[in-house]
């Protein structure tokens, strides 16, 4: 009984901390009372809308495709983000990352949780970023490899109120 009585109480400790440590990111961030709302039940238990984008192409193109991503703030996403081409490219949007809450990155058979500002897809590689837009605005998106984003391998993201 004491043993079930502790587990239980871990239980209540741990989703008390996860939810506050939510609400103190969207504090800190300026979300809105809504959103934050949200993210407390309701909007973790909905299919996240799939989008999926693919970074160059099987000859090799170096550009996004689509090169243009909006997203609403406070709706759940899952970003399907594809390598077809021969060479690794990244998926670089520094400020776009700090706008969101990621709930996980997926790729092969690893899950990644926390903050996530760059993602490295080597050739024929395939990974799942599911997130909330949380700050609305317009950011850029790039591949960091010399000559990537010269050549063409950039675009926006815009996330709307």
């Amino acid at each position: 009984m004491r043993t079930y009585l502790l587990t239980q109480i871990t239980k209540f400790l741990y989703v008390s901390i996860s939810i506050l440590t939510v609400f103190g990111f969207l504090v800190f961030i300026g979300a809105t009372p809504a959103i934050a709302e949200n993210l407390s039940g309701d909007i973790l238990k909905q299919a996240p809308t799939e989008i999926t984008i693919s970074l160059g192409n099987a000859a090799g193109e170096l550009k996004f495709e689509p090169n243009y991503l909006e997203f609403q703030a406070g709706k759940r996403y899952n970003l399907r983000l594809t390598n077809p081409s021969p060479v690794k490219h990244y998926f670089t949007s520094k400020d776009f990352a700090d706008g969101i809450w990621t709930q996980k990155v997926e790729a092969g058979n690893v899950e990644i949780k926390g903050a996530i500002h760059e993602l490295e897809l080597k050739p024929g590689a395939e990974a799942e970023w599911v997130f909330i837009p949380i700050k609305s605005g317009k950011y850029g998106l790039r591949c960091t490899i010399a000559g990537h984003s010269e050549a063409g391998m950039k675009g926006d993201i815009v996330i709307k109120s």
